[in-house]
């Protein structure tokens, strides 16, 4: 059972007390057989449809968004927001859904969104050293040492007073690799390659921890079930590559 359903609509950023009213007056919250519902009901939340569409997940909700080229993970820069692609309630919610952690304008691919600050911190504390893979395209092809100097811990970034951790350096083929990371510096991956006289010229996201982009297509979001989220842990290990082909 869930609490009154205007309550929990509203807390769910559907609208205002007043705008959720009107919501029930309209006809526009029933059961799943199209049976319209009483703002004082508390039917099971499986059961509720808004507009004929499901409600969204509850508080504590963890999203998976496949962010493209161009949005920022921001609500306040200018340009266009990831907010754009989710529901425009989502923001409105009691707790709003927030990203965890970034990918920067240009980078695309598996971006996680929460309501549960908890969580959040989890995900992104440096204690848990959740690995996260990315695949890039470089402007030049690889010159032979990357593998060993993202391996060593001991690359420095322009204006850092501390070395990076061992990363995880596959080449793909051609100008194309897979790094792995425990870390998540300001715009990283980017500036690993030119300390190293590279340019990454294209960045994707593909996994956070056992967690994977799967077939989800760009720009769209899907709400992730436990058994999701504890893929998110699963931990990543730093296997040393004897592919050194470039």
């Amino acid at each position: 059972m869930m609490k009154t359903l205007a309550r929990d609509l509203s807390a769910l950023g559907y609208g205002s007390r007043r705008e959720v009213m009107r919501l029930f007056r309209d006809g526009r919250v029933t059961d799943a057989a199209g049976a319209p519902l009483d703002e004082d009901d508390t039917p099971p939340r499986e059961t509720v449809r808004v507009d004929g569409e499901p409600l969204d997940p509850p508080a504590g909700m963890v999203l998976m968004l496949n962010k493209p080229a161009g949005f920022v993970c921001s609500t306040k820069d200018p340009g266009r927001l990831i907010n754009q692609l989710l529901p425009p309630r989502f923001p409105s919610r009691k707790v709003p859904v927030s990203p965890v952690g970034r990918l920067d304008k240009d980078t695309t691919g598996l971006l996680l969104l929460t309501d549960d600050g908890q969580l959040l911190h989890r995900i992104v504390s440096p204690r848990r050293k959740v690995g996260k893979i990315y695949e890039a395209t470089l402007a030049n092809p690889l010159r032979g040492d990357e593998i060993e100097v993202f391996a060593s811990g001991t690359l420095m970034l322009r204006s850092e007073d501390a070395p990076l951790a061992p990363a995880r350096l596959e080449p793909l083929g051609g100008r194309h690799v897979r790094v792995t990371l425990w870390e998540g510096r300001y715009h990283q991956l980017r500036r690993m390659f030119a300390a190293l006289g590279n340019h990454v010229e294209s960045l994707h996201r593909t996994t956070i921890g056992g967690l994977t982009l799967g077939d989800l297509p760009s720009g769209q979001w899907r709400p992730l079930d436990p058994e999701d989220v504890a893929l998110v842990f699963v931990e990543t290990s730093l296997q040393p590559t004897t592919d050194k082909s470039i």
